[in-house]
């Protein structure tokens, strides 16, 4: 497949390109957060302050629904009073019991990873919180244990409802007193992701419209996206798990300091420099740094040499600065133009954004 940038202003294509509607789930995000969160102040979240601060909160999912721990995580931020992990997997680590609150996140509410956490969950007489589908197999192990259940209602592909399965656990985590967020914080980063969605709108050309600007840089590179905090790598996590799936497109993702005894090595690598006089131009390496307003010093620091030090042996650098004071603010700015950026990048090879087929293969071949 080639990349053809003009099949990005040109309407028809991207409309027909898109028949699933990939790009309008990505607009929809504003409404995400809205309904999410009055979801999560509707459902009863006070057994969860009953019982007292948890020793550690254990939040349990894949793909789209296992970011939302990340997003938690990175919100909570370095000052949280207890450790937040995520857990991709089928089993949940053995110092886990009935001190912990495990989260059990599936938009499906039939992810059978999470499904197996939640019922080990019950087993250890864990505290459980559960989100999901409405009259799922989660919902049922939650009706079981007589755990609180968050309904999320959300049509297409998980990775699309991102908003709808993390604002809960941000609810659930200010109901536990972790964190200060009030109803401000929600609007004003529901204001900014509907101001980016203008901004990265189909109809808005290519030289002003971020995402596809960022589609552009993308194209024919292999990207290697770092974050300069703990919250902007989980927005560089998210840029190379959306630009998988949306653009079936493999990237590097990484946070500064970690990626300075690693990956930086890539800058003396085969993939460095292009060939200017190739027919097809080739592949080449390209940096992408998610700079936030919280970086250590340091971290500033390492960052600046970084970018010096790609760009002295030739590897293009783009730059891009979180929007916003709060930091779940911060991270849905960085995280919506990611979206955007992988739905235009399919589009600009002529691929269908939505479908996932080698992992409905996956699931396929291993359930025989």
């Amino acid at each position: 497949m080639n990349w053809e940038p003009d099949r990005l202003d040109d309407q028809t294509l991207l409309t027909e390109g898109d028949p699933s509607g990939m790009l309008r789930a990505v607009a929809a995000s504003a409404a995400q957060v809205r309904t999410a969160h009055r979801t999560a102040r509707e459902a009863d979240l006070s057994p969860l302050r009953a019982d007292g601060r948890p020793r550690s909160i254990v939040v349990a999912g894949m793909g789209g629904s296992g970011i939302a721990g990340d997003v938690l995580n990175a919100v909570c931020g370095h000052g949280a009073p207890l450790p937040i992990m995520t857990v991709r997997s089928y089993r949940l680590p053995g110092w886990v019991g009935a001190t912990d609150l495990v989260i059990a996140v599936s938009c499906s509410g039939r992810t059978e990873e999470t499904l197996a956490v939640a019922a080990e969950a019950v087993r250890r007489g864990c505290r459980l919180l559960v989100l999901g589908a409405p009259d799922s197999p989660l919902q049922a192990i939650a009706r079981q244990a007589g755990a609180p259940f968050v309904p999320v209602s959300t049509g297409g592909q998980p990775r699309a409802a991102v908003w709808a399965l993390s604002i809960p656990l941000i609810v659930a985590a200010a109901e536990l007193g972790l964190l200060q967020v009030d109803e401000e914080v929600f609007e004003g980063t529901a204001k900014r992701l509907e101001d980016i969605a203008h901004r990265c709108r189909p109809a808005s050309e290519s030289f002003i419209n971020p995402g596809k600007t960022l589609a552009m840089e993308l194209a024919e590179t292999v990207p290697m996206i770092w974050g300069s905090s703990p919250l902007a790598a989980v927005a560089a996590y998210r840029w190379a798990c959306q630009l998988n799936e949306n653009g079936k497109y493999p990237a590097v993702w990484g946070e500064i300091p970690e990626v300075n005894h690693n990956q930086v090595v890539a800058f003396d690598g085969p993939l460095a420099t292009r060939d200017i006089f190739a027919d097809d131009g080739g592949r080449s390496l390209r940096l992408f740094v998610l700079r936030d307003v919280e970086e250590h010093p340091q971290v500033a620091r390492r960052r600046e040499v970084s970018v010096r030090m790609a760009e002295d042996r030739g590897v293009p650098v783009t730059q891009l600065a979180a929007e916003g004071l709060h930091p779940l603010e911060r991270l849905a700015a960085l995280i919506e133009l990611g979206d955007y950026a992988s739905t235009y990048l399919a589009l600009g090879y002529g691929i269908d954004p939505t479908p996932v087929s080698a992992i409905t293969e996956l699931k396929a071949r291993i359930s025989h």
